[in-house]
């Protein structure tokens, strides 16, 4: 064999060698990718699951009943939420007027906390707050003498009506940092409904009379989801479960 056959035959193998290092970096990394793909599906899906199961279960506390059509459910509980946040009067038995139908709803002084802390995620925020400091001087029993002590000035008049209260020292402006937990409130809509995966709408299961409530995934071992990735790979799910009564299938 010549020198030059043997510089191609070298090269050839080094170009064989490169191909097949990167095809094993492929063969390695891109199921990881598929796989997080699928995680990220199921944390979804299995979101709008539980967000189902709440809208039915505000809806039931609303009208007594559970409802077969998910968006009238969600439509009756969103303007039920609505109307609170216009008057926070608006509380007990109502009547609410949607698809030319008439609601009777009862609506719970707690239902406006209930939706936001249930449709929202919690939420820390740092407020820089203007106070001011009061140094007072108090009769104390205990002591047996004048004691001083130091209170916010919103607090004073409630010490000035203790007849243990002597005097008023002085006030002092205090910049202080408070940590307020909040919620950030999202409002279910007809996407709420839809698998991300599939594209398919959730199965809602309702039992009035006994009261039972089920919310399954479209996806499920009879009708497996399956889309090619890659060529020679391929996302699949199995389904992302149920919730029966509350439970959740992959608790």
């Amino acid at each position: 064999m010549s020198k030059i056959d043997q510089s191609k035959l070298s090269d050839l193998l080094e170009l064989v060698m490169v191909i097949g290092f990167l095809f094993l970096i492929f063969v390695i990394y891109a199921p990881v990718s598929i796989w997080t793909e699928e995680k990220e599906y199921e944390k979804r899906s299995r979101f709008n699951m539980q967000n189902i199961y709440d809208v039915e279960m505000f809806y039931e506390q609303l009208t007594g009943t559970y409802s077969t059509n998910f968006y009238e459910a969600m439509t009756v509980v969103n303007s039920a939420r609505d109307s609170l946040l216009g008057d926070s009067l608006y509380v007990g038995e109502k009547s609410l007027t949607l698809f030319g139908r008439e609601y009777a709803v009862d609506i719970n002084e707690t239902f406006g906390f209930n939706y936001d802390t249930t449709f929202g995620f919690k939420s820390y925020r740092r407020d820089t707050i203007l106070d001011t400091t009061v140094k007072i001087i108090m009769y104390s029993n205990e002591l047996g003498r004048n004691d001083t002590s130091f209170t916010q000035k919103k607090y004073l008049k409630t010490y000035m009506e203790d007849p243990n209260f002597i005097e008023k020292l002085s006030e002092e402006p205090l910049l202080r940092v408070e940590l307020v937990e909040y919620y950030k409130t999202f409002i279910p809509d007809s996407s709420t409904y839809i698998c991300p995966l599939s594209e398919d709408s959730y199965i809602v299961k309702v039992d009035n009379e006994n009261k039972k409530l089920k919310v399954v995934s479209p996806i499920n071992r009879e009708n497996p989801y399956k889309d090619p990735r890659f060529l020679i790979f391929s996302l699949k799910s199995n389904g992302h479960g149920e919730i029966n009564d509350g439970n959740r299938s992959w608790d």
